[in-house]
């Protein structure tokens, strides 16, 4: 399994203007907002590299004015889910 390390300089952490225990939460939300954004990344992997439950980000999404693709795929996904919640 290959994984990506972003290495962010301390000068430029410490620029952010956020308390240092909300820093790393945050970058990573915001990269993953964007990476949805441009249709880099799905919706439920931005999610996952935004730690946050898929509500939480669809919220996010919403209070940052993105618009929500939505294709096939999670619509199968999703008809899936509400059949066995019957």
């Amino acid at each position: 399994m290959s994984r990506l390390v972003l290495e962010i300089s301390n000068e430029v952490a410490e620029s952010l203007q956020l308390p240092p225990s909300e820093r790393l939460s945050r970058v990573q939300r915001e990269l993953a907002i964007r990476l949805y954004q441009k249709g880099l990344l799905s919706f439920g992997k931005a999610r996952e590299l935004a730690q946050m439950t898929k509500w939480e980000f669809h919220s996010l999404l919403g209070d940052e004015g993105i618009e929500r693709s939505y294709d096939l795929e999670e619509l199968e996904s999703d008809l899936n889910t509400l059949e066995q919640l019957d």
